[in-house]
């Protein structure tokens, strides 16, 4: 590569107008948050923007049977692409950056690159994968990248309100069965790399600039219903009880000792939704149903803490007379990052005057699923006050721009064919 193209920097002023343009699709006027959930029409909207900004880029622009977006760079061989990328869909209520992000400085480092006439050795793609998010369970776009999608899939995928994803796509003129033709064979493509907010405190403060992702946790989501019999409030004895709320109770206080006793000092254990039932004043709870959410960046580790977990509720479903069940909702496996893209990204930083952190990431990404499929690597920005998925979502525009230009000099070395 030439000295200028050494000294190349990302159009800050341009990455500004991307992401504050594209979080007005879906923005809502009452709480400030932003709606594009995957599939809605506000997601189809902004998937028209990219396609447009794009194509404004000259780059080649198409699209997939998942409805991921794609822009190409084309390099001077047919070697393995890079592809770098993110998702523009949101949780409801949410913020301007998370996933957005790391779109958009992807187009920023492609637009760069061209045009300074600059022709890489590897073709460069970016990619904005369709459903991050999960709105219909997984992540739809880069598990069909990955060739995770099949008919059964399909058909049986739904919303929390029941809505079927296959509906859905028809109803935006897509063919859901085109889906299983985004599969990429592996040999076609060289890495994946991504930049996101980090969504946590450590690096606002540490006061760190970038983060360098080493590993990406792994996580098991339980639906745990305890059993046991509703009943008066005032009549039954406290010791003929079987309160299931209690179980719940008992349970919850059981988990910072499961993690000290059999997790790491990168676990995380959840307990973010309950309910009980009948759900009266004056009645014993005859049955309770929650939501157990168990992170850690080692299969190993997500094992024993499984069975730990069962081993806890069995306990205390027997202590408290309670029948114990529940059903696994999901289980993404960890991903370590490749090391060579890790380094890459650190010596960049370096070459940049950056003092970078490197740490897991505590979230599931698309890197995860496509760390399955090819070698990963991700970048981090610092989340203010560690706040995500909300309106207050925010990171500096300073690190912003460090983290972009690191991802623009990764890139030029990742593409350089060597």
């Amino acid at each position: 590569m030439t000295d200028a193209i050494g000294e190349l920097r990302v159009d800050l002023e341009r990455i500004k107008a991307d992401i504050l343009e594209l979080a007005q699709i879906g923005r809502c006027d009452e709480d400030r948050g932003i709606y594009r959930m995957a599939f809605t029409d506000a997601d189809m909207e902004g998937k028209r923007w990219l396609a447009s900004r794009i194509r404004d880029a000259e780059l080649d622009q198409s699209q997939d049977g998942a409805a991921n977006v794609s822009g190409v760079l084309a390099g001077a061989t047919d070697l393995p692409r890079i592809l770098v990328g993110s998702h523009i869909d949101t949780v409801p209520c949410a913020g301007a950056l998370d996933g957005t992000l790391g779109v958009v400085v992807g187009l920023e480092c492609l637009r760069r690159i061209r045009e300074t006439g600059y022709v890489p050795e590897r073709t460069l793609e970016l990619i904005a994968f369709s459903d991050e998010e999960g709105r219909f369970g997984g992540m739809f776009g880069s598990q069909s990248v990955c060739g995770q999608i099949n008919p059964e899939l399909l058909a049986t995928k739904t919303d929390t309100s029941g809505i079927r994803l296959f509906d859905e796509m028809q109803r935006q003129g897509y063919d859901p069965l085109a889906a299983l033709d985004a599969a990429r064979a592996a040999e076609s493509i060289e890495c994946y790399v991504e930049l996101h907010i980090e969504q946590g405190p450590v690096l606002d403060s540490l006061h760190k600039q970038l983060g360098v992702v080493d590993e990406i946790t792994g996580l098991f989501t339980w639906s745990v219903r305890l059993r046991g019999e509703a009943n008066h409030a005032g009549t039954t004895p406290m010791n003929m009880r079987k309160d299931a709320f209690m179980g719940l109770a008992d349970f919850a206080h059981e988990v910072p000792r499961i993690l000290d006793e059999n997790g790491s000092d990168r676990s995380r254990a959840t307990i973010g939704k309950a309910q009980i039932l009948p759900g009266a004043t004056n009645t014993v709870a005859g049955l309770v149903e929650f939501s157990l959410d168990v992170r850690d960046t080692s299969d190993v580790v997500l094992e024993e803490l499984a069975a730990a977990f069962r081993k806890a509720l069995s306990a205390i479903a027997r202590r408290r007379d309670l029948m114990f069940e529940f059903d696994q909702k999901s289980f993404i496996d960890p991903i370590h990052c490749s090391p060579d893209v890790v380094n890459q990204i650190a010596s960049q930083a370096d070459r940049l005057g950056l003092d970078a952190h490197r740490m897991p990431s505590g979230a599931a990404h698309d890197a995860q699923i496509m760390g399955g499929l090819v070698p990963v690597g991700m970048i981090f920005v610092p989340s203010k006050n560690g706040q995500s998925h909300s309106p207050a979502e925010w990171t500096a525009w300073s690190d912003i721009e460090a983290g972009a230009n690191v991802m623009l000099h990764t890139l030029l070395n990742l593409s350089s064919g060597r």
